[in-house]
Order: C-alpha cells, then structure tokens, then sequence
C-alpha cells in the first residue's frame, strides 16, 4: 500500500478533521499523537505494550539513530520495523532538530551543515540529501524534509534565512533517491513571524508534498503565541494533506492543536515526565514523587482505566521511584501514553460525532483545575 490520506469527518465549528493515514505498514487513525522511540525504543517499553496502550504509529530518531548504531548497520538488519519488532508504519524525522539543538558546535552553510556529535565530539556533515539516504536506511513509511530550527526568540533577518534554506533544502530532499512508497514531508519555518510563515507555506505547498509539517513551535514561545501561529498558519495548508505539529505532548497543546485542524502530534513529554514521576490526569499534573502520596491507596488517576491505574496505588509506584526502581518508570510510562492516546481517541470520536468543541472545552476546563 502506498501512502495517502483521506479526510472523512470534518467539525462543525472548527478546522478539525478526522481522517485515515494510509501506509505501507497499515492504515492510521487521526488526529494521532505518535509516542517517540528516540534509539528504536520508546523508552521503558516494549513495542507491544505500546500497542496495547493504543500505539499505531511511532517516530524514530535520524540523529540519533545515524549515529549509534549507525544506519548502515540498521539497514543490514532489516530497517527499523524489523530491528524492533514493530510492525505498524513508523515516522523518522529529518535529525535537523538535534544538530541544532544538542551538537556543542557546528556549522550551517547552504551545502548543509557540519556538527561535532554529542556522544563522542566526532565530526559529521549533514545535507539534505543525506539526511534522505539515513531515512531511507531507515525504512521508514514517512520520512521528513531536512530544515533549520532557529530558537526562540530570533531575528526576522536569522529568520527570514531560516525559511529560505528551509526551502532550498525541501527541494532536494524531494529530488533524492528514496523507497517508492517512503512519502516525504515538507517542514514550514518562520518563527513567530506571519509573513514568513506564509512565505515558507506558499514554497513549500508549492512543491506539492504529500504532508506538511509545523516546525519551529512550542520551541519556548508563551502557548497563546503557539496557537496565534497555528491559527495563521493552518489555513495555508491543503485541506487534503496531512498537518503534523512538531514537538507538541501536553494534553491542553494536542486538544488545543486538535481543535486548531492539526492531524499529527510527536513528543517526548509524556515519558520524559514519566521517568521524572510526573503523570497526567484529568485534573492536571499530578508529581508521583512527592511526600504527599506516600499513604495514598489511590490510582494514578481515578478515571483511567490502564494496566497501572487498575492495578497500583500512588503510594506502592512513589515506593518505587524513590528506591530507584525500573518498575516505577515503567508504570508511570504506561499510564502517560495510554492517557494521551485515550484521549486522541476521545477527541476522534468528538469529532466524528459532532461535538468536538463541547468535548474539548470540558476537557481544559477539568484540565485546568490541577490535581487538589
């Protein structure tokens, strides 16, 4: 099967849309938030306790995963579905993100860029067209256009040539070798800055990719901004692509994004927190660790109905983390992202039933309230 996406419910009152995802390695529902396996793990679990949790499309890393243990060796292993054990499609992204992000020192020219490796301080050049041929390594079923991340905040100037090699590069990554059914994702930049939001859409829809990333938010930017941009910015976009929102996991941001007409959502949030003892709930953020659920008989969450909260106490998985138990960051990693793709899964299931707004307002309204 080759990839496409159809739309087949649309909100009365908003740009949300629910839709299938159609690649090589099945068919997805959306709107999907897609847990993150950095190093071919998502972390703590296994890639059927993911499915469990609702798991149908994962993000593999391409810095990452080019650099330890190298994407020729993940070749010779079969590519990434076989390597892991995971059967469903997979979404790797460009490795831009990382070499701006976390190379101690490097380099951006037009050619590409040149950075010194977190790992070891070895020397790496990146371009575009190899960025294409470690996806493609890689054997992913979505593989993403190399850009420039710049910080927040940043000059229009630093800005302004952020968009433009952003562009130039798309191209090449769309005329670079790959698998006949890897489909390529062009990412738009631009900031905080409208017109070049809308300068970076125009180029790049241009290019007719078959989807279109949102990259260079929740980048450190105050969240009403981020959703200022995503009001601006999704209407550029084809109504028949795909949408994906780049770095985006807190549950107010994804019923927010949701409500906004984005389809696709990645982020380490839900088990970075996880491993730190911080779980999500209905009413917010709940911090496992502290002294206050140390007798608590309670679930995690009262509402949810995951393999963590039907079987362990606040008090027994505080017990754990605090003696440096694997367990505890196992099950606080199950209940984050079986909380997230329950929740993609109810607000599908608004949206297709014509309620999105009332849904999704309720939602922030308990949200906001925080744990008593």
């Amino acid at each position: 099967m080759s990839f496409s996406f159809t739309v087949t419910h649309k909100a009365a009152n908003s740009p949300a849309r629910a839709g299938l995802l159609h690649t090589p390695h099945g068919t997805v529902e959306t709107p999907v938030f897609m847990p993150v396996g950095t190093q071919a793990t998502v972390k703590t679990m296994t890639p059927e306790e993911v499915r469990d949790v609702g798991g149908r499309l994962i993000l593999g890393n391409t810095y990452h995963l080019y650099l330890r243990p190298g994407s020729d060796l993940v070749r010779e292993l079969g590519g990434l579905h076989r390597m892991m054990n995971w059967s469903g499609p997979i979404l790797t992204d460009s490795g831009g993100f990382q070499v701006f992000s976390l190379s101690p020192l490097r380099k951006v020219t037009d050619e590409g860029v040149t950075f010194r490796s977190h790992i070891d301080g070895s020397t790496h050049f990146l371009s575009p067209e190899k960025a294409m041929a470690v996806q493609v390594d890689l054997g992913s079923d979505i593989a993403m256009a190399l850009d420039e991340c710049v910080p927040y905040p940043c000059t229009y100037e630093d800005a302004l040539d952020a968009v433009s090699r952003t562009t130039r590069w798309a191209q090449r990554c769309k005329s670079s070798p790959r698998h006949d059914e890897q489909a390529v994702f062009g990412i738009l930049q631009g900031s905080m800055y409208p017109e070049l939001r809308r300068k970076s859409a125009v180029e790049l829809v241009d290019m007719d990719f078959p989807g279109y990333a949102i990259g260079g938010l929740s980048v450190g930017e105050p969240k009403e901004l981020m959703y200022e941009m995503l009001d601006y910015t999704v209407p550029l976009l084809p109504e028949e692509k795909p949408r994906y929102l780049m770095g985006v996991g807190s549950p107010d941001c994804l019923v927010e994004g949701v409500m906004r007409g984005i389809d696709m959502f990645d982020c380490v949030l839900p088990t970075r927190i996880a491993r730190n003892g911080t779980v999500f709930t209905r009413r917010g953020k709940l911090v496992v660790r502290n002294a206050a659920c140390t007798k608590d008989p309670a679930p995690l969450d009262p509402d949810c109905d995951c393999y963590t909260c039907r079987n362990y106490s606040r008090a027994y998985i505080r017990h754990l983390i605090k003696a440096g138990e694997v367990l505890g960051i196992r099950l606080t990693t199950i209940h984050n992202l079986h909380f997230i793709l329950r929740l993609m899964q109810e607000l599908r299931q608004a949206i297709r039933q014509g309620n999105l707004m009332e849904y999704g307002n309720g939602f922030l309204e308990t949200y906001m309230l925080g744990v008593g």
